[in-house]
């Protein structure tokens, strides 16, 4: 196959790129070419010609408003594709009145509409029914980056003090504001931890203020951006991985700590959930008061040890490179989209389900 993958024109150390990268990887690996392409907003041709140069068998589309849009205006409406949900259309764009005609519009125009958090794709088959007649799980993968990345001793980081480290852009949905605010008390009352911060700033207003913010209390550090492939040795240099996200459909810094092992300190939102399992990778706070409780938990080694439980098989990439080639082939060789949502069509047979439909749906019953 000839796969177009669209991608959000970002900071290529973002989610999006990441997750495409990743696919591309591994569908290269089989012997499928692959290009992946950025768009604008507004849509400005240059997919048109990428259309016309590439010549695709069929797209993916990573976020459905930001590529769907371009997607709309300059593909050919006979190529078919593949649209890959992200938290901020499920959680932002569906209710937004400029996003959600058009990504309406792209999950209707879809062979398959993909997401990697079962627990959205639970709540969403629950509101919008009448949007996910061909939704599908895809089960989240990661590749784990090989470069070496002395994380405390290149950015002179006290080597005997508890190391908490939120790896996110620098925008106001990841949280980074209130989540220094909440670390105040902690910081106060135990001298011997810091909070650190990477990832490249995606607000400039936004940034500012973090970085201000930071510059004021000397037990936090911004990093700025740690390569994608130095990610994991970065993060065996911490104790504790924070992520204090108002939405996210799936993080990957998240994936990444729950392979290596790295205990989390999460936001309890269904994108955290999916990953975080209580008291045994990490834990979760509803509000400023649990944090506050967890953080003083996860000062004590023992409770680090604890909760260090390395689990790399459970996001294994070939996993999900073998379903994305099955539901790609799927596309290819047909429409295969049930028009109504399983609970609304009764004795419907499932042996045509895929693994990963069958674990959502035993999700939901659970």
């Amino acid at each position: 196959m000839r796969i177009l993958i669209l991608v959000p024109h970002q900071n290529r150390i973002s989610g999006n790129w990441v997750t495409a990268s990743r696919f591309q990887i591994g569908l290269e690996k089989h012997g499928h070419q692959v290009a992946l392409h950025d768009t604008s907003l507004p849509p400005n041709g240059s997919l048109k010609r990428q259309l016309r140069d590439f010549d695709p068998d069929i797209c993916i589309l990573l976020h459905a408003y930001r590529t769907g849009k371009p997607w709309l205006e300059e593909a050919k409406k006979d190529l078919p594709c593949l649209v890959v949900l992200t938290g901020t259309d499920v959680n932002q764009g569906l209710d937004d009145p400029q996003q959600s005609s058009v990504i309406r519009s792209i999950l209707d125009h879809s062979a398959y509409v993909l997401l990697q958090n079962s627990l959205i794709l639970g709540d969403l088959r629950l509101k919008h029914p009448e949007l996910t007649s061909n939704l599908r799980l895809l089960p989240p993968g990661i590749t784990l980056g090989q470069a070496p990345y002395d994380i405390r001793t290149r950015h002179k980081l006290p080597q005997e003090q508890t190391l908490f480290l939120c790896p996110a852009g620098l925008r106001p949905v990841k949280g980074v504001l209130p989540l220094l605010k909440m670390f105040d008390q902690v910081a106060v009352e135990n001298s011997n931890v810091h909070l650190a911060f990477c990832g490249p700033v995606l607000d400039e207003g936004y940034g500012r203020e973090v970085l201000a913010a930071i510059e004021a209390r000397p037990w936090a550090s911004y990093l700025g951006t740690i390569p994608t492939e130095a990610m994991a040795s970065a993060m065996r240099g911490t104790d504790v991985i924070l992520n204090n996200s108002h939405t996210e459909g799936l993080a990957n810094s998240l994936l990444e700590a729950a392979t290596l092992g790295i205990p989390i300190l999460a936001h309890r939102i269904p994108g955290n959930a999916a990953i975080v399992k209580p008291d045994i990778n990490g834990l979760m706070y509803d509000n400023e008061t649990e944090f506050g409780q967890y953080a003083r938990q996860l000062l004590r080694r023992e409770k680090r040890q604890q909760l260090s439980r390395p689990d790399p098989c459970r996001y294994h990439p070939d996993k999900e490179t073998a379903e994305l080639i099955s539901l790609l082939q799927r596309a290819l060789d047909g429409p295969s989209r049930e028009r109504a949502p399983e609970s609304q069509t009764p004795g419907r047979d499932r042996s045509q389900d895929s693994e990963a439909d069958r674990e959502a749906g035993s999700i939901r019953r659970a």
